[in-house]
């Protein structure tokens, strides 16, 4: 049975209007029990539904106790005072319209069901419960008929409250740990600007007009710092329900890194948009890895209501014919499985078209699911 803490209103509330319909059979057995076959046990059952009341109210009050078995044992007991009114009320009062013993107090255990197990579970025990008090009655005239729908009706009422308020619920939570993580990455952003960010400044500063090592640690040091800062800056912040692409793709913009794209944001599954920035990261990474230092790369996103298309494309060595697949049977994998194999998993393709001394294009294509 699920238990969230929104909950502890509904079970009140249960408490409150099992009080109030015990309260209203006391009267109405007060009323009728001339009329009753075997007055002198009415009071033992309503002595019996005072005292389950009383423990019902202080058992459901604590989620540790709202196990399956008092559930069942909630209503069995309540359709045992309902089958009761036989023997107390009698057939023949029963039959000429007198109320049971349970009246109203035997919907009770159906609101319980339905805060704990939803509409299913409330379903069931209004069904049980209504056949219950249709055979205990005897007579399916209109009124025994109308109070079985009422009650059903009310329990999938409370089932249905239950699953809203449970989404609710997560939603909340889920924006709740959004907002600390985005506190927590403001944080990070204010102590890096304080700290890396200032070291690489000053290396790219002192560095600046050297030659030899000096100078390309100068210009690797303006590289991260670019990059760092592009990162800590990001243009916003990622949803709950997805994620912005080009905020992802932003974290690789640098001086020798261009990024082209619509100037709405392109929104897309989280998953789907983690996979194509890290199948893009790994086309820089070769970038990086094969090419000369200081290799232009340029990335153009364009997005369609049908897909989307990202092209990676660099000025640098090319790759020479066929050394993909021989790479792939050597065992190395990282055009395969970085980003084929990524966008494969997404349902995408890949195009990569190359030339030796002409730099290589690399298309990846994602179709958006509808």
């Amino acid at each position: 049975m699920r238990d969230s803490g929104f909950q502890a209103p509904l079970w009140r509330a249960i408490a409150v209007y099992r009080i109030a319909a015990l309260t209203y059979a006391t009267i109405l057995v007060i009323n009728n029990v001339a009329h009753y076959a075997r007055p002198v046990l009415a009071w033992p059952v309503l002595a019996v539904m005072l005292g389950w009341t009383a423990f019902t109210t202080y058992a459901y009050a604590n989620p540790a106790r709202r196990r399956p078995l008092l559930l069942v044992a909630d209503l069995l007991i309540t359709a045992a005072a309902l089958a009761a009114s036989v023997g107390v009320v009698g057939r023949i009062a029963l039959e000429e319209g007198k109320p049971t013993l349970a009246v109203a107090w035997h919907v009770a255990p159906v609101l319980a069901w339905a805060v704990a197990g939803g509409r299913r579970g409330g379903i069931a025990a209004a069904l049980a419960m209504g056949v219950t008090d249709l055979t205990v009655r005897a007579h399916w005239d209109q009124a025994a008929l109308t109070g079985s729908v009422l009650m059903l009706l009310a329990a999938i009422a409370v089932g249905y409250l239950v699953r809203i308020a449970e989404v609710a619920q997560e939603r909340l939570q889920r924006a709740i740990e959004l907002e600390a993580a985005t506190r927590e990455r403001e944080r990070l952003a204010r102590d890096i600007h304080d700290s890396v960010l200032q070291v690489l400044a000053l290396v790219k500063r002192r560095g600046a007009g050297l030659d030899g090592e000096a100078g390309e640690l100068a210009r690797l040091a303006g590289q991260q710092e670019a990059k760092l800062r592009s990162l800590v800056a990001a243009r916003s912040v990622p949803i709950v329900d997805g994620a912005d692409l080009m905020t992802l793709l932003g974290a690789r913009e640098s001086p020798d890194v261009t990024i082209s794209g619509p100037a709405e944001p392109v929104r897309l599954p989280a998953g789907t948009a983690r996979e194509i920035a890290a199948a893009v990261a790994a086309a820089l990474d070769n970038v990086e890895r094969h090419c000369d230092p200081g290799t232009k790369v340029y990335i153009l996103v364009e997005d369609t209501p049908d897909e989307v298309v990202v092209t990676v494309r660099d000025d640098g060595c090319g790759i020479e014919p066929d050394r993909l697949v021989q790479a792939e049977a050597q065992g190395r994998l990282g055009v395969a499985q970085s980003i084929r194999g990524r966008i494969t998993d997404l349902g995408g393709t890949v195009t990569i078209v190359s030339a030796p001394g002409q730099g290589t294009e690399v298309e990846i294509t994602v179709t958006r699911l509808t």
